[in-house]
This record gives structure tokens, C-alpha cells and sequence, in this order.
């Protein structure tokens, strides 16, 4: 269990170092670990009630949420889609549901859970959840994978997002997201159906 750690981080550096033109889901087997890699983009739509493709919807309010400077108590819902490149046009691959609670009394921050339900390829209709505390204004943000569903049942990992690119007139953002899951594969009974 020792070299556990030493492995993992040459499996990912591995990983790390695979040409940006591979696919979009990549797994690695080591003994009776797999190591999934998933790359792909969210696109949130939250331009305001009145936009009637928003994918961010407002679901409460906190009696304070108005005078904030942190928005506390705002808390939304979403289903954004989650496409292979930035491109919204390019190949979906998944959607992305959950709520975003802003949550920081003095800080910017959102208390997260999302699940990716993936809708393409060897993981079509398997799922990963995630929950996390986000500093909003963190260019670069680790999110803890809390388990799955389908191929990912009982995973492990984290994913890494970060802001691709931001419109705040619209409101339509992209996000990058590298997920990282380890599952064993005595543990996986998945038929894909």
C-alpha cells in the first residue's frame, strides 16, 4: 500500500502527457485499478430570467441575499450541456445537473453538487456525482468525485475546472473540466444497457 501513491501519480502523469488531440474519455488499467480520464467543456447559460434557452435557473433566495455583497443564501439550479471541444456545436457527451448554493457570509463561494450524466460512448449512461466548496473568483478549481453510477460505481477522483472563456453581457460561460476516476475492475458488473 505504500507505492499505492507513487503509482497513482505515475499513472496520472502519464495520463497528463497524452497528445490534446486524444479523445475525450481515455482509461488506463493497472492491475485491478482503472484509471478514467474524461476532458470536456460545460456551457452555462445564465443570462437572466427573460433568455429562453438559460440553462441556470434561480430557485431561492436567503431574507439577506439582496444585500450581500456575497449573493449568501442565492441558490440555483442548472443542466448545462457538456460537449468534447468548446465548440457547443462539437459532439455531446454529457449533461450536467445540480444546484449551486452560494454559501460564503464573507467570502464568494458556492457550495456545489453536480452529477455528469454521460451520454455518449463506453459511458453512456453511467453517471459521476461531485460535491465541493468553490471560491467563485479561483481561476483554477479541484472538485472531489463522491461516487457514480453505471461504470463509476463506487469511483474515486477529482476533477479539475477551471473558466474557459466568459461572457458576462450574455451570461454564457465555458467551463473546462479534467475528471480523473479510479475504479477497480473486480468491483465494475456494467452491461452498457
Amino acid at each position: 500500500m505504500k507505492n499505492l501513491p507513487i503509482a497513482l501519480t505515475l499513472i496520472i502523469s502519464t495520463l497528463l502527457s497524452i497528445a490534446a488531440a486524444a479523445p475525450w474519455a481515455q482509461t488506463l488499467t493497472k492491475g485491478n485499478k482503472n484509471i478514467t480520464k474524461l476532458h470536456f467543456y460545460v456551457h452555462n447559460l445564465d443570462g437572466g430570467p427573460k433568455l429562453p434557452n438559460n440553462t441556470v435557473f434561480l430557485v431561492a433566495n436567503a431574507s439577506i441575499t439582496a444585500t450581500s455583497p456575497t449573493r449568501f443564501g442565492h441558490v440555483d439550479v442548472f443542466d448545462d450541456l457538456v460537449t468534447a471541444a468548446p465548440d457547443i456545436r462539437s459532439e455531446q457527451v454529457a449533461r450536467v445537473q445540480g444546484t449551486a448554493a452560494y454559501a460564503g457570509l464573507q467570502s464568494f463561494a458556492i457550495a456545489l453538487n453536480a452529477h455528469f450524466y454521460i451520454t455518449s460512448g463506453e459511458f453512456n449512461r453511467s453517471t459521476l456525482g461531485v460535491a465541493a466548496h468553490i471560491t467563485v473568483m479561483d481561476r483554477s478549481r479541484e472538485v472531489p468525485v463522491i461516487g457514480g453510477t453505471g461504470a463509476f460505481r463506487l469511483a474515486r477522483g477529482y476533477c479539475l475546472s477551471s473558466i474557459y472563456s466568459s461572457d458576462f453581457a450574455t451570461g454564457y460561460s465555458i467551463l473546462e473540466y479534467t475528471i480523473y476516476v479510479v475504479t477497480h475492475s473486480h468491483e465494475i458488473v456494467w452491461t452498457g444497457a
